[in-house]
């Protein structure tokens, strides 16, 4: 079964821990503490006005196990890229950002405390009776909100945190692979878009307009007739593909897509037709200028 090592690229669009969701079953198979007084919610019982959550939010090392499709495997964090994404998560501001199961998102929860263990007999979780490893993130989370308290803190419904962010995983390429470099952001870009949409369960769209899937529809069925050539990257043609079949596409992949389609507008104008270069071709397979259009838009109300 594959071992896959994720990192954070701090160049990317999108990179780093975006929230941190209570959940019923962890994937690092931690549970956090709650601290209260009148009822013992898991471990530990301090004042009731606490009302705070403690636990691990990533420990470095673990596997985790995880499943699609296509394959079973595993993925883990090393220690560095822990540290990273503890530190980009409090530069970012992003302490007050929660979600419960990794899809209502929630108010009146705030990470009040972050540290990483690196002692490990005096770190403050070992008083709560966690035996995590040097290297682990600690979060402290206050908790505002009596209906997620009472309804699923004290009922036990939800036992730990667990992690919502972009990640891509480290490409160990031996001295046989050849990939070019746009060859590499493409295999970048599909492993960024397996994560997003199998592992992190992110909110996707297919609102986009008719236009938009004809478009792709009409350059694919040039390439189909004509071939490709050296037009296009794997990414490139998925994503024409999810567009004529009108699949919902990621935040991510919505915000790729306008980047793309911004930085092509020169090769767009420089290609009459689909038979005068890779611009036009390309430019269609990606949605065209109706997606061009859509995906601002819709990036613009995602952020209001």
């Amino acid at each position: 079964m594959r071992i896959i090592e994720l990192i954070i690229d701090e160049e990317a669009m999108l990179s780093g821990i975006e929230a941190i969701s209570i959940v019923d079953r962890p994937a690092i198979e931690e549970h956090f503490i709650a601290l209260s007084k009148e009822d013992k919610v898991e471990l530990a019982k301090v004042d009731e006005e606490k009302r705070i959550l403690m636990g691990a939010a990533l420990i470095p090392n673990k596997n985790i196990y995880r499943q699609n499709e296509d394959e079973e495997y595993y993925i883990f964090f090393s220690d560095d890229t822990v540290r990273q994404a503890s530190e980009l998560f409090l530069m970012r501001g992003n302490q007050n950002k929660s979600t419960l199961e990794h899809q209502a998102d929630l108010h009146g929860l705030s990470v009040v405390e972050s540290w990483i263990i690196e002692d490990e007999t005096h770190d403050k979780s070992r008083k709560y009776g966690m035996n995590l490893p040097v290297g682990t993130w600690m979060v402290s989370m206050k908790v505002n909100n009596d209906e997620v308290w009472e309804d699923y803190v004290k009922t036990g419904r939800v036992s730990g945190f667990s992690i919502e962010g972009y990640f891509t995983d480290r490409v160990e390429m031996s001295q046989d692979d050849e990939l070019n470099s746009p060859e590499a952001i493409s295999l970048l870009e599909e492993i960024s878009d397996a994560l997003e949409s199998k592992i992190l369960n992110l909110a996707s769209y297919s609102d986009y307009p008719d236009s938009v899937s004809n478009n792709a529809k009409r350059a694919l069925e040039w390439a189909e007739e004509n071939g490709w050539g050296s037009c296009g990257t794997a990414v490139g043609k998925r994503r024409a593909s999810q567009l004529a079949n009108r699949e919902a596409i990621s935040v991510s992949t919505i915000k790729r897509m306008y980047s793309y389609l911004s930085r092509h507008k020169g090769d767009l104008k420089a290609s009459k037709g689909y038979s005068d270069g890779c611009g036009k071709l390309m430019y269609d397979a990606w949605g065209g200028k109706s997606a061009l259009s859509w995906s601002e838009s819709k990036i613009n109300s995602l952020d209001k």
